[in-house]
């Protein structure tokens, strides 16, 4: 009798134990890929800081969008908030059915930066990019056509 009791009781922890999910061991840490979308920055003015809007990855957290703005990109963030949004839900009529149909939920992350950060008056040119000394070149180039 005890020998079928664990035959039966080692087959029942074979079958649950393949379901159950093998984590690797050691420190484990979720990295996102390009997980952030400017969707609307403001400028700082003398009374308030520079604030933006990210549309981000719904399992992101404040702390990990704050740790990803200061080490990645070096910004002095000061004040993050969040706000969860649903996927906006549809009806699809097609000729002989109904099909309904949902967009993917997302999250926007409301930063406020420090007040060190400020407009440098430089609006869209960026020294070093590539494609802007092409379009120097053919001003220039337009410049003495037209002289």
């Amino acid at each position: 009798n005890n020998i079928n009791i664990s035959r039966m009781f080692s087959a029942t922890l074979q079958r649950f134990a393949s379901k159950i999910p093998r984590y690797p061991q050691g420190n484990l840490q979720w990295m996102p890929t390009l997980p952030l979308i400017l969707l609307h920055a403001t400028h700082a003015t003398p009374t308030t800081p520079a604030n933006a809007i990210f549309r981000i990855q719904p399992q992101m957290t404040k702390h990990e969008v704050k740790e990803y703005l200061t080490k990645i990109y070096n910004l002095p963030v000061v004040h993050v908030r969040t706000q969860n949004y649903l996927g906006k839900r549809m009806k699809i009529i097609g000729k002989r059915k109904i099909a309904y149909a949902k967009r993917p939920d997302y999250k926007k992350a409301f930063v406020t930066f420090d007040g060190t950060l400020a407009d440098t008056g430089m609006g869209s040119q960026v020294d070093g990019l590539p494609g802007q000394q092409q379009e120097e070149e053919g001003e220039e180039r337009q410049q003495q056509i037209e002289a």
